[in-house]
């Protein structure tokens, strides 16, 4: 599948300073030095939309961060401007004052850093850097940017086979402290759901100070088979008798790969950012809740203004190989009600039946239970379906309503929107021109075409401030 890219910016700039001075006669006495200080001092503050995008010429590409004042107008251009970068997997806008560049390198880490606003208005590069572990998946909790995988654990951990089992590996990056830590006590992720299969976590989202996160089971590790001499293994067939795949389909000999228990979904409610002592809460009527592509598991776990919580799944297990692996389970919806931490009996839709059997990549949450969906052209059952289609869902409604005002020519998106007066906007590329952000309005659905940046893609975009 291509990879998709989708642009979203921010509003404003404000700037406020104010400049104090006083005449000096020396035939008069001296003045008191501050006799009256003024108890609120006027700040100055700069703020800029800043944008990630990529140049791409005979082969070779070049990355900037752009600055640009408004997202409904314009074009800026990316070649020879702003600050140039290194390219990141994902662009992290936190609080209004710092971005991340997040980087995965397959099986290795990867050199991440930060930006900021200066006192002109231009985004320069902040000291530290960070070699952070492979990750699947991220969020934000308080003032930390948090990373996750699933790994070995270490060889204290091993059976009397010499099999690893699977843990954990987190990460944590304060940005206001520019500081890097791991998690400092280890996690086992195998049996995680009682099962024997080892987990991987989905999304990581903040809510009071709790943490929701989709549990991913993703099969019988080479230490989950031997496990308890076997028991877990319902199907025997399964078991690879060598190794084989490559990249994030890679197995090894003796381990089954991918879940035996696909019609179910699991959540995860920690209570707090240490990954421990979680509560554990399922249900049958959609398959495990995680947007994928390749090694990357996107969240499908939002909350609407009113505190409920909708849980989406693309019901990717249909893909499997095996028919014992396949999910009979539609792409869905459900529910977890505010101030509950079970999910709603009384809630569920069905995504297909109002799509034409197509499911989706990613989803947002907008505003109010207004959410947008990056939609496949044609069902997960087809030969290399492509995500070009973006739908608005509804959810106390349950109506899902495909975006109309969309060039006929997309050929991908960017990675977030940015969301700004209950208005999406997202930056589509296209066949036969330049990456434009279009304004998506959730109540009709409509979007209207903005900003152009001249550039070959659009990675993400977001507001800094600086603040004197």
């Amino acid at each position: 599948m291509k990879k998709n890219y989708l642009m979203i910016t921010f509003a404003a700039m404000i700037m406020a300073c104010s400049v104090f001075t006083s005449c000096d006669d020396s035939n008069d006495p001296a003045p008191d030095p501050d006799p009256d200080p003024d108890p609120n001092p006027t700040e100055k503050a700069v703020s800029n939309y800043v944008v990630a995008a990529s140049v791409t010429a005979a082969g070779v590409t070049a990355n900037y961060l752009l600055t640009a004042d408004t997202l409904t107008e314009g074009t800026i251009t990316a070649a020879n401007s702003g600050l140039t970068t290194e390219s990141g997997t994902y662009w992290i806008y936190c609080q209004d004052k710092y971005l991340y560049r997040l980087v995965y390198n397959q099986g290795n880490a990867g050199v991440s850093s930060s930006y900021i606003l200066n006192s002109e208005g231009k985004v320069e590069e902040r000291d530290f850097t960070y070699e952070i572990r492979r990750f699947t998946s991220y969020g934000i909790y308080n003032d930390q940017i948090i990373t996750s995988s699933t790994g070995d654990m270490s060889q204290e951990f091993a059976d009397e086979n010499g099999y690893l089992p699977k843990g954990f590996l987190i990460s944590y990056l304060d940005v206001n402290k520019e500081t890097y830590t791991s998690n400092n006590q280890d996690i086992m992720a195998e049996n995680y759901l009682g099962n024997g299969e080892f987990v991987t976590l989905s999304g990581i989202l903040q809510v009071n100070n709790k943490i929701y996160s989709a549990v991913v089971p993703m099969g019988l590790s080479q230490y989950g088979v031997k496990a308890e001499g076997g028991k877990y293994v319902k199907y025997p067939e399964l078991v690879k008798t060598e190794s084989g795949g490559s990249g994030s389909g890679a197995y090894v000999e003796g381990e089954l790969q991918w879940t035996q228990y696909p019609d179910e979904a699991w959540v995860a409610i920690y209570s707090n950012n240490t990954f421990t002592d979680p509560k554990l809460i399922k249900t049958d009527k959609i398959s495990y809740p995680a947007g994928r592509n390749r090694s990357q598991y996107y969240q499908m776990i939002w909350p609407a203004d009113n505190g409920d919580i909708y849980v989406f799944s693309p019901s990717y297990a249909k893909t499997m190989a095996a028919d014992v692996q396949k999910t009979t389970l539609p792409a869905g919806v459900v529910r977890i009600k505010a101030g509950t931490e079970t999910f709603d009996e009384n809630y569920y839709c069905n995504i297909e039946a109002q799509s034409d059997g197509k499911s989706f990549v990613r989803t947002w949450h907008i505003t109010d239970d207004y959410f947008l969906m990056l939609m496949y052209d044609q069902p997960l059952t087809e030969t290399v379906p492509a995500a070009t289609q973006l739908a608005i869902f509804k959810g106390e409604d349950m109506k899902l309503t495909y975006v109309t005002g969309m060039p006929s020519t997309v050929s991908g998106f960017g990675n977030s929107p940015y969301i700004e007066n209950d208005i999406a906007y997202v930056a589509v590329t296209t066949t036969d021109g330049q990456p434009s952000i279009y304004a998506i309005n959730p109540e009709t659905a409509a979007a209207t075409k903005g900003l152009t940046v001249n550039s070959t893609q659009i990675s993400g975009v977001g507001k800094l401030t600086y603040t004197e």
